[in-house]
């Protein structure tokens, strides 16, 4: 299957975008999108966010419905590049990791996460629940 690419207009440049369904487990199972960014062509450097959903159902791993939508990609975009990301620089990635902008940087319905890069990253079941419980209504 390829992969589709999303177009998206902001502050007079165009980004190109696409996202990828995986799960990530630890104390339960949860879905995560990985998002990637490029805004200056297919080898400039590249802006990825891992993002796990805030979903939380009654049933073995989490197969919600959530995805990223142009809004949130928007919001992902402007954090990056108000964080250091630039897209005209050639090749590499960006990366938007838990470790270094969970506490300052989250979307209505994702956290991010490090799990899907890296097992031995924490388990984001705690930081869901937590997501869950402070606004169960989403």
């Amino acid at each position: 299957m390829t992969k589709r690419l999303r177009k998206l207009y902001a502050d007079g440049r165009e980004f190109v975008w696409t996202s990828q369904i995986h799960h990530v487990t630890g104390t339960d199972c949860h879905k995560c999108t990985r998002l990637r960014v490029w805004g200056a062509g297919k080898n400039s450097r590249v802006l990825q966010a891992d993002l796990v959903s805030k979903a939380v159902l009654p049933w073995g791993c989490a197969t919600d419905g959530s995805h990223p939508t142009p809004k949130d990609v928007r919001t992902v975009i402007d954090y990056a590049l108000t964080h250091g990301w630039d897209p005209d620089l050639p090749r590499g990635t960006f990366l938007l990791t838990e470790s270094e902008h969970a506490s300052a940087f989250e979307l209505p319905g994702f956290l991010l996460t490090d799990r899907l890069r890296d097992e031995g990253a924490p388990d984001p079941t705690p930081r869901v629940f937590r997501a869950f419980d402070e606004n169960p209504g989403r």
